[in-house]
C-alpha cells in the first residue's frame, strides 16, 4: 500500500466474487447457501512523548461461506479469494454440512424480509491521509495535553486511525448487496500527577467524515482536563447512595440490557429478562429506539447481516419491553420474527429529560457521580451486577471531591426500576446514544 491512503473498492468485483461461490454451492448440491464478504483498509499511527511511536498500515479481506443441507449447515471462512481456495472452503462447508445435526431453526432469513431499499446513508468518507500527516495531527494532539498544564508529567500516547471497508451479503434468494463504510478516530491518554498522587484519563472522538473530527488541541486538552480533576481522590466509607453513570460509561448499563434481550440468551434461558416481553422494567418515561437510517452515524444500515431490512422501532415503550433483539435463528428458537438484529442494534436511543448534567447534580444533591467502570461484574443469568468505579462525590449538587477505589452493585433489573432521570448530555460517539443515567440508590463498598 502506498504511504498516501487512497481507498477504491471494486464492489462489483466483490459481488462477483459472492455470486460466483454462490452458484458453486449450487453446483456441489446445496439447498441453500449465504457468502459474507468483506475487505478493509487503514492507517494508524501512535505517537507518546511528543515523538512517533507506531505506523501501521493495514489491509485485510475474509469471506464466510455457510452452505444448508436441508437443516443441516456448515460453514467455512477463508482470508483467500482465490478460485483454488474457495472451492475448497466449499469443499469442506459441504463436508461438515452432511454430518452435523439437522436443526429445524437452521436456515436463509425469509426472503419476504429481505431489503428492497438502500438509500445513501452518506458513512462513506475515505480520508487520502498520508502517515506524516496522520503523526502530526496525533502528536499535535498530544502537545495540547502537556501544553494544558504543569501537573500533566507523563503520556500513554495519542493515537490516530483511520479505516475504511465493504461488505458485500449474498444469499441464494438472490440478494446480493453491497455497503461502504468509513471509521475514523483521534484519542490522547495522559497521566497527572501532585503531591505524590498520579492519575490518568482521556479523551477521543470517533466520526465517519473526516470533517466532523474535533481539532486535536481540544481532545488533547480535554484529556488534559479530565485527567487534572482526578487527582487528590479519596475513597468512600461503605453505604447506600444515589449514583449518577457518566454519559459514555452510561451505556454500558444499556448493553447489558442488549445483552439479556438478545435472542441467544432468551431461548437458552440464560437471562434474568426471560419472558419479560410486554412487562415494565423502566419508569414509563423511559423509550429506547432505533433509528438506522440517520446519515452519517456510525450504526446507521439498511439491513442487517442476514439481509434483512432495518427499521425505526422501539425496545421499551412507555418503560415496558416491546422487543427483543432477534436475528433469524432466534427468532425461530422463540417462535418469534426476526427484528433485524442479527448483527446488534443499528443506532440506539436512550430517551432523556430537559435536565443537563449539572441540573442533575443539582436534583440529586448527594451522591455519586462514576465516569469509569473498572472489571467485568455483571451476570446477564441474574441480573447481579457489582463493578469497581472511580468518579467523584456530589454534595449539595456540587462536586465536591475525587473518588477512586469504589466498589458500586445492585442488581440491574433493580437499577432499571429506579432509574430517576438521563441527562439531556448525550453521547454519540457509539452504536448506543445515551446521556448520564441517574439512579435512585446504589450499595457503595468503600473504606
Amino acid at each position: 500500500m502506498s504511504d498516501n491512503l487512497k481507498p477504491e473498492f471494486a464492489v462489483e468485483a466483490l459481488q462477483h466474487v459472492a455470486a460466483d461461490v454462490l452458484a458453486r454451492a449450487k453446483a456441489l448440491g446445496a439447498s441453500s447457501a449465504e457468502v459474507s464478504l468483506g475487505v478493509s483498509q487503514g492507517l494508524s499511527v501512535n505517537v507518546r512523548q511528543r515523538a512517533p511511536e507506531q505506523v501501521n498500515f493495514e489491509r485485510d479481506q475474509g469471506l464466510a461461506i455457510t452452505l444448508y443441507h436441508g437443516q443441516r449447515r456448515g460453514t467455512v471462512s477463508t482470508t483467500d479469494l482465490s478460485s483454488a481456495a474457495l472451492n475448497d472452503s466449499l469443499a469442506a462447508a459441504w463436508a461438515i454440512a452432511q454430518y452435523t445435526d439437522s436443526d429445524a431453526c437452521a436456515g436463509l432469513a425469509d426472503s419476504a424480509l429481505l431489503a428492497t431499499h438502500f438509500p445513501d446513508l452518506n458513512v462513506y468518507h475515505p480520508w487520502a491521509l498520508s502517515s506524516e500527516h496522520a503523526l502530526a495531527l496525533a502528536l499535535e494532539c498530544e502537545a495540547a495535553a502537556f501544553d494544558f498544564s504543569p501537573l500533566i508529567c507523563n503520556s500513554e500516547g495519542a493515537s490516530l486511525s483511520t479505516q475504511n471497508s465493504c461488505q458485500v451479503y449474498a444469499n441464494s434468494h438472490g440478494f446480493n448487496q453491497a455497503s461502504k463504510s468509513s471509521i475514523h478516530s483521534l484519542s490522547c491518554s495522559v497521566i497527572a500527577e501532585a503531591e505524590g498522587q498520579m492519575q490518568r484519563d482521556y479523551s477521543y472522538r470517533t466520526v465517519t467524515d473526516p470533517k466532523d473530527l474535533l481539532a486535536g488541541t481540544i481532545i488533547g486538552a480535554e484529556a488534559a482536563a479530565r485527567t487534572i480533576r482526578r487527582l487528590q481522590a479519596r475513597r468512600l466509607k461503605t453505604g447506600k447512595a444515589a449514583v449518577i453513570f457518566a454519559a459514555d460509561v452510561a451505556r454500558s448499563l444499556i448493553g447489558h440490557l442488549l445483552s439479556a434481550i438478545s435472542g441467544g440468551a432468551l431461548y437458552r434461558k440464560a437471562s434474568f429478562l426471560v419472558d419479560t416481553l410486554g412487562l415494565p422494567l423502566f419508569p414509563k418515561a423511559i423509550q429506547i429506539v432505533e433509528r438506522p437510517y440517520l446519515l452519517k452515524s456510525l450504526g446507521s444500515s439498511s439491513f442487517d447481516s442476514e439481509g434483512v431490512a432495518t427499521r425505526n422501532q422501539a425496545f421499551i415503550e412507555e418503560g415496558r419491553l416491546v422487543n427483543y433483539l432477534l436475528g433469524s435463528y432466534t427468532a425461530r428458537q422463540l417462535g418469534m420474527c426476526t427484528t433485524a438484529n442479527a448483527d446488534g442494534v443499528h443506532n440506539l436511543f436512550v430517551s432523556s429529560s430537559e435536565l443537563d448534567l449539572n441540573a442533575l447534580f443539582q436534583a440529586m444533591g448527594t451522591g455519586l457521580y462514576v465516569t469509569e467502570l473498572i472489571g467485568h461484574g455483571t451476570n446477564i443469568i441474574t441480573g447481579d451486577y457489582s463493578r469497581g468505579a472511580s468518579g467523584f462525590w456530589i454534595e449539595n449538587g456540587e462536586i465536591a471531591y475525587p473518588v477512586e477505589e469504589i466498589t458500586i452493585a445492585g442488581n440491574l433489573r433493580d437499577m432499571y426500576r429506579d432509574l430517576v432521570a438521563i441527562g439531556n448530555d448525550l453521547d454519540d460517539r457509539g452504536n448506543i446514544k445515551t446521556g448520564s443515567i441517574w439512579i435512585r440508590e446504589m450499595m457503595i463498598g468503600g473504606e
